[in-house]
């Protein structure tokens, strides 16, 4: 039977891609500058025309906007910073699905004067950030901004067998992965006009979406709910228990702290960890002793720590639990955009 090219084009051609002249079109050729991409058989139509096409078994898709002023400040961040974060935040949702990264549409919205080096830079930090984990920049818009500037991501992967939120069952286990709070003690310390520890900053400037951490758990079958924390722990628990139906029971002596957010109040450094978002750490439920065989691996494969922070139990809702099963509220919620949260 003969094939229709149209509807089976043949994979993407690592060309350098021919646009139009004019302004627009040499920015953007400018995001694309740079070594031709690798030919991939997940991306069959790359940037330069109106749709990318790819290809897979299960696309997942998400979409995250980083807005100047609400998302990232200029006097805190280099472009390349604001790009990399903006990207990492919406890749952050794959790793939360377990899904392969496939690429990223970027929609830039840029004043006039940034319509040049400072954009160039922002796609750039964008771009490093999606081939860190193994994607592909697939294309996007360009439009004119009277201010803010306005970084809108999408992302698509591949989730044959994607993790869900809605597997948690009482009597499972509570897991988090890497440090807690280190995003949100620099963002304290910006505030404050200090300059924030290292470690700190790093995390708030460069955070690592745990794409590959969360395929290798789910290759293993061990999450059975799974969420990135973007908005602080409490909040993220929060909707593994809604949609599981269960209880999240936090011991806080267990919950791992970032050095950097760590203070002799340790309520002031539990607010940190549970509310002040943007770690992009994953959090799980595993049946009990299902992480075990696997905890030092995954250590030595990551270097990222793996850390049992708590358990679901009946009802619902957050709480913090002591040895003897007592609970009582967290008193922490989460960042939200329109109220309600932990700033």
């Amino acid at each position: 039977m003969r094939t229709d090219p149209s509807i089976h084009p043949r994979p993407h051609d690592p060309a350098p891609v021919r646009l139009a002249p004019g302004g627009e079109f040499d920015l953007i050729r400018r995001f694309l500058a740079g070594p031709a991409p690798a030919e991939r058989p997940d991306v069959r139509v790359g940037p330069g025309d109106d749709c990318a096409v790819v290809a897979g078994d299960g696309i997942a898709l998400s979409t995250d906007m980083s807005v100047e002023g609400v998302h990232f400040r200029r006097d805190w961040l280099a472009a390349e910073e604001i790009g990399w974060r903006a990207a990492a935040a919406a890749l952050s949702d794959l790793a939360a699905v377990a899904a392969r990264p496939i690429g990223i549409l970027v929609s830039l919205a840029a004043p006039p004067d940034d319509a040049g080096d400072y954009a160039a830079r922002v796609m750039a930090g964008c771009r490093e950030a999606v081939e860190s984990v193994g994607g592909a920049l697939l294309g996007g818009d360009l439009t004119r901004s009277p201010g803010p500037l306005v970084i809108d991501v999408t992302v698509v992967g591949e989730a044959p067998r994607p993790a869900l939120r809605s597997g948690a069952r009482p009597g499972q286990e509570l897991w988090v992965t890497g440090e807690l709070g280190g995003s949100a003690a620099a963002v304290e310390a910006l505030l404050a006009g200090r300059e924030p520890n290292p470690a700190a900053r790093e995390r708030f400037a460069r955070p690592r979406p745990r794409v590959r951490e969360a395929q290798w758990l789910h290759a293993r079958n061990i999450p059975t709910a799974l969420v990135d924390l973007s908005d602080g722990l409490a909040g993220d628990a929060a909707h593994l228990s809604a949609a599981s139906g269960v209880a999240m029971l936090l011991a806080p002596e267990l919950i791992p702290i970032h050095p950097a957010a760590r203070e002799r109040s340790k309520v002031r450094s539990l607010r940190r960890a549970l509310g002040g978002g943007e770690d992009y750490e994953l959090c799980f439920a595993a049946a009990v002793g299902a992480v075990g065989p696997f905890h030092t691996a995954f250590e030595q494969a990551f270097q990222v720590r793996l850390s049992c922070v708590g358990r679901a139990g009946g009802g619902d809702g957050v709480w913090f639990v002591d040895a003897e099963g007592h609970r009582r509220p967290t008193g922490i919620v989460g960042w939200q955009h329109f109220g309600g949260g932990t700033p």
